[in-house]
């Protein structure tokens, strides 16, 4: 299954946004200048730019060469604080995305969430706050196929979150997780007016990947130039 973006497109650098749900980071790439194309094995109707149905690191290792630049956010179940406490089972996807990624020859950056660290090489943390948002979302990135990162300066955490059942009132910050309230605010908040509750639970804010987008650009820049 595919569809068209809805936004009108330039002669920008490929990416590919690997396990792209909803299309956060997708969103981000596409804000710092990239023609970006989601690929994910559930239909994704609300994703906003260009989309593939399928599997992820099969479509990573048949076209993924074709990209300019990749960007992976593998399912982060395995490694979530609910998993443990349920003790339900889902794969390892980090190390075959890693080698499919690696497989390419392009540059390329991984996500997930604070719990996967022992599985992720020298990542570094994002957080919501540096962007001036209402929320301590961390999300970790490793980088590699020549590309290294340099995250936004990692803030103190000073404002309190609203307690989990609260109503958000305009101000409040806010833990995006489970049947959370008000979600036109924290839409709002993050800058994804197109997703719905299932989407911004688990999304990587545009703001994030506008930052490693702008980051990949000069990366590519480079190469072009020294070669």
């Amino acid at each position: 299954m595919t569809h068209p973006t809805h936004i009108p497109r330039e002669h920008r650098p490929l990416l590919l946004d690997a396990f792209c749900c909803q299309g956060g980071a997708g969103m981000g790439y596409h804000r710092a200048g990239f023609d970006v194309t989601g690929v994910d094995l559930a239909a994704q109707p609300r994703y906003p730019l260009g989309f593939h149905q399928g599997d992820a690191v099969a479509f990573i290792r048949e076209f993924g060469a074709g990209f300019d630049f990749i960007h992976a956010s593998p399912p982060c179940q395995r490694y979530s604080r609910t998993q443990k406490i349920q003790g339900r089972d889902h794969p390892d996807l980090i190390a075959p995305v890693r080698a499919a990624l690696e497989s390419t020859g392009r540059p390329w950056v991984i996500e997930n969430v604070t719990e996967a660290a022992p599985e992720l090489r020298d990542p570094v943390v994002m957080c919501a706050a540096v962007f001036g948002m209402r929320t301590y979302r961390h999300r970790l990135f490793e980088t590699g196929g020549g590309f290294t990162l340099t995250p936004p300066t990692h803030q103190p955490h000073t404002a309190p979150l609203t307690k989990m059942g609260r109503p958000l009132r305009d101000g409040d910050w806010y833990h995006a997780v489970g049947n959370f309230s008000n979600v036109p605010y924290v839409r709002a908040d993050m800058d994804v007016p197109w997703m719905n509750r299932d989407g911004i639970r688990e999304c990587i804010p545009p703001a994030y990947t506008q930052w490693i987008g702008r980051q990949a650009l000069a990366h590519l820049n480079a190469v072009a130039v020294a070669a």
